[in-house]
């Protein structure tokens, strides 16, 4: 089935899902403390990556301190871009960059074709005005 993805995120079904779940170190699934989605361990990792002939899973959503951080023997790779979250948490930021020439790559050689930009935060500027319209991007 398809899945709608310009919603709000909803409070269960497969978008909450995909949106809240997170890698753990524990294996099978298991509850999340965020009160939504699951963890995963390897275990599903490896079975869903074989699944869906995947080399990792690139995901978001969870606050890294570097930036990115990689997990289950570099099958799941969390990229968060938001430094300093909430202006209090003192992480970098990251992006992730995948060359051309990732297509034709092996599962071994994969990760020779990721590369990782990681940043800080801006200054905070006291004097800066909110916008009094919502961009048209955002529900």
């Amino acid at each position: 089935p398809d899945l709608d993805r310009v919603q709000e995120v909803p409070h269960e079904g497969p978008m909450c899902d995909l949106v809240w779940s997170d890698p753990d170190d524990r294996c099978g699934w298991g509850i999340s403390p965020r009160g939504a989605g699951y963890t995963f361990g390897q275990d599903i990792t490896e079975q869903f990556t074989h699944i869906n002939g995947l080399h990792f899973i690139a995901r978001a959503h969870q606050l890294v301190m570097e930036g990115y951080q990689w997990q289950h023997n570099k099958s799941v790779v969390t990229v968060f871009s938001a430094p300093n979250y909430c202006y209090r948490c003192g992480n970098q930021g990251a992006i992730m960059e995948v060359d051309d020439s990732v297509d034709s790559c092996s599962r071994e050689t994969i990760h020779d074709h990721v590369q990782f930009s990681q940043f800080d935060p801006a200054p905070r500027d006291d004097n800066w005005h909110k916008s009094p319209r919502t961009p048209d991007y955002f529900l």
